[in-house]
């Protein structure tokens, strides 16, 4: 129980580092099922953006020109 204890606490370390939110949040936010949107993950920092056309997001990049 105390390595799960321990591991949840790591994870909500690394969630609140990089989401930008504040520990006490992340806490409250991760002790229970917590359901958003994609609008609601951007927003609180989990995702940088959506992808609306998976076909378009699979195209390369153009090369670029600079050598």
């Amino acid at each position: 129980a105390n390595e799960m204890l321990h591991h949840k606490a790591n994870l909500n370390g690394y969630l609140s580092y990089h989401t930008g939110q504040s520990l006490e949040k992340i806490n409250q936010d991760t002790d229970r099922d917590f359901f958003m949107s994609a609008k609601e993950a951007k927003e609180y920092g989990l995702i940088d953006g959506v992808i609306m056309n998976p076909l378009k997001a699979l195209q390369p990049l153009p090369a670029s020109s600079e050598s």
